[in-house]
């Protein structure tokens, strides 16, 4: 720099409230400036950049991020020089040469490190420029320090560096303005670093140059581009705030209306035993694996009915094989158990063999059991014991996960606690029970013939013909002390298609049962509650759940780790506690919960992908095929 000649420069912008100020003071004293932006703010504020140029300062680059070079590698740091590049020429239309680092702007934080950096800058056409004289405003030493420090000693030129962001730059905007007027006293003249450096002929006419029509598209692409994708995150944002609010609220609720449905129960009156005779329909289609255990466990139950006159009348199992081809029928029938029959019929699908099972016998009661699931001896009198209440149509089991002892095993374990101690409870006092499961389901005759049976509308019989129930006006319960042990996938790939089966057989039913929204009496209740309330905590909420998992990664490298990690942590306790409830609720030891953090992070993935993948067959409408899951008969006998 020349004798007597001083280059203000500025990094760290543009900033929206304090470059705009220091451009002001610069055009007070009629000064031009160098400011050295951040890519990324220049694409926060491409206006102000703009500005800046367009009242004659000069541009030069000053990183993307505001990164350290030395400690990113060859690559990156070309990616950084280029895409602030590229937003210079998108907001002002020109290229510049001019290069400063973040951390190293005066000579004396050039090292051994970074002098090889320099070079490389310098075979990209880049000028590095470092800074004569720290103002050292960034540590706001207060208005007369930064003028004092600013001064550079025995008249000589100087590139003065201040800062125009990085925090409140009040002091800088007074100190420039006692400063300038000092330094002309002085005899000082202001220029630009192109102008009052001397880099020779040819690099005087490459420090800026009008941009090319090809750089100039890029550099709007860049900053079009990073605009898009700053407003997606700002939207994303607002849905984060929605799912985390949704969350928790149907957490609190789930909690009250559980805390009710308690309450009401303890205050029911005891009432007669129910003692109606029934049928217990098991659709078995390859079933070898576990089907005489189950039929055993069910013949051990403990329920006897009584026929008007008083006398006993013992569970009937009826067994439907539906074209079974590894023996089913032969292992039921060489079991020689009393009141246990097989019905033999070619494979026409579950709701099928459930509808031949059930127009088999013509007893009140009818419960429906998968074929691979275990009772206790006291599960079919506890599931029955609702019926004392002849509005009560049908009567929702307790599903428990007998192979529990893998990873795998205790995920499905505690989503099943929770779902079950927790939701059903939920769902009975809210009316709208979305599903009796297959696996342990007790029906009123009366019910299943007024909404003609099951229908094989759907890949989710069950869901389907809980919905179609409620629209009838039948009340459906859950009854936890009904205790029914099932085999659950034991690998990844069976679990991701039991689910992609059981989400789109959910959403087909949905789509099934959508006129009851405008229907009257319990029709439209469920219309206008169950359904939307199963719509937005089944499948949208799910939906936009990744969410808070990729503003977990988002927050922890780009924003406070320290309070993304605590309002993630936050989330998970709301979601442990609400598993602890139901653990207590289902008279679970809590040791398995150990387990819950890693089934937020790895198991909640999987079904991301299942309900994405189910949805998108819903959109394309794709028909999907019955899978069939392999047992491994790991289960013999309920624990008592």
């Amino acid at each position: 720099m020349k004798a007597k000649t001083i280059a203000l420069t500025f990094d760290d912008g543009p900033d929206p409230t304090w470059t705009p100020k220091i451009l002001d003071v610069l055009k007070k004293h009629d000064i031009h400036g160098t400011f050295f932006m951040v890519g990324a703010r220049i694409t926060e504020d491409p206006k102000m950049a703009r500005r800046v140029h367009a009242e004659g300062n000069e541009i030069g680059i000053h990183t993307f991020t505001h990164s350290d070079m030395s400690t990113i590698p060859a690559w990156e740091r070309r990616l950084q020089y280029s895409a602030t590049q590229m937003a210079v020429v998108g907001a002002t239309g020109d290229t510049t040469s001019l290069l400063r680092f973040p951390y190293s702007s005066t000579a004396n934080a050039i090292d051994d490190t970074y002098w090889p950096i320099i070079r490389e800058a310098g075979s990209l056409n880049y000028v590095t420029v470092v800074a004569d004289v720290d103002g050292e405003d960034w540590a706001r030493p207060g208005v007369r320090k930064i003028v004092e420090n600013a001064t550079p000693k025995d008249g000589v030129g100087a590139a003065v560096l201040m800062h125009d962001a990085g925090g409140n730059r009040a002091e800088t905007v007074a100190a420039l303005d006692l400063y300038i007027p000092k330094m002309k006293k002085l005899g000082y003249t202001f220029t630009t670093l192109s102008q009052g450096i001397d880099f020779g002929d040819d690099r005087t006419a490459t420090v800026h140059r009008t941009a090319t029509g090809s750089e100039l598209w890029r550099g709007r692409a860049v900053l079009y581009g990073i605009w898009l994708a700053h407003e997606f995150v700002i939207w994303c944002a607002y849905l984060l705030i929605i799912v985390g609010a949704l969350t928790l609220a149907r957490l609190a609720l789930m909690l009250v209306l559980t805390g009710r449905h308690l309450y009401k129960k303890r205050r029911r009156r005891p009432s007669e035993p129910v003692t109606v005779p029934v049928t217990v329909v098991v659709p078995a289609y390859n079933e070898s694996a576990g089907i005489v255990a189950a039929v055993r466990s069910l013949a051990a139950c403990d329920y006897v009915g009584r026929a008007p006159d008083g006398s006993p009348v013992p569970v009937e199992v009826i067994v439907v094989d539906d074209g079974s081809t590894d023996g089913t029928a032969d292992l039921v029938a060489a079991l020689g158990l009393d009141h246990v029959r097989v019905i033999r019929v070619a494979n026409g699908g579950k709701a099928r063999a459930l509808n031949i099972g059930t127009a088999a016998s013509d007893r009140p009661l009818v419960i429906m059991v998968d074929g691979d699931t275990l009772f206790e001896p006291g599960s079919i009198t506890a599931l029955l014991q609702p019926f004392a209440d002849p509005a009560v149509g049908a009567v929702a089991g307790n599903v428990k996960v007998g192979n529990r002892g893998s990873l795998l095993g205790r995920w499905q374990h505690i989503e099943y606690v929770t779902g079950f101690a927790v939701d059903r409870r939920a769902h009975e006092i809210m009316r709208c029970m979305p599903t009796v499961p297959g696996a342990i389901g007790a029906f009123r005759r009366e019910a299943l013939d007024r909404v003609g049976g099951v229908s094989d509308d759907t890949l989710a019989e069950d869901t389907d013909l809980t919905m179609a129930l409620s629209r009838e006006g039948w009340r459906v319960v859950y009854q936890d002390t009904a205790r029914a042990w099932t085999e659950t996938p034991a690998t990844i790939g069976q679990l991701a298609t039991q689910r992609y089966r059981w989400t789109y057989g959910t959403m087909q039913a949905m789509w099934k049962h959508r006129g009851a929204f405008l229907d009257r009496g319990p029709s439209g209740r469920f219309g206008r509650v169950g359904l939307p309330f199963l719509a937005l905590f089944g499948v949208v909420l799910p939906l936009l759940a990744p969410l808070i998992d990729v503003f977990l990664i988002y927050g922890l490298i780009y924003y406070d780790a320290a309070l993304t990690a605590a309002g993630w942590l936050g989330m998970l306790v709301a979601q442990l506690i609400i598993a602890a409830v139901a653990f207590r609720l289902d008279r679970e030891p809590l040791r398995p919960l150990w387990a819950f953090p890693l089934q937020q992070i790895v198991y909640r993935q999987l079904m991301y992908v299942v309900l994405i993948q189910s949805v998108a067959t819903a959109l394309t409408g794709a028909r999907l095929r019955w899978q069939k899951l392999r047992r491994t008969g790991e289960i013999t006998t309920a624990p008592r």
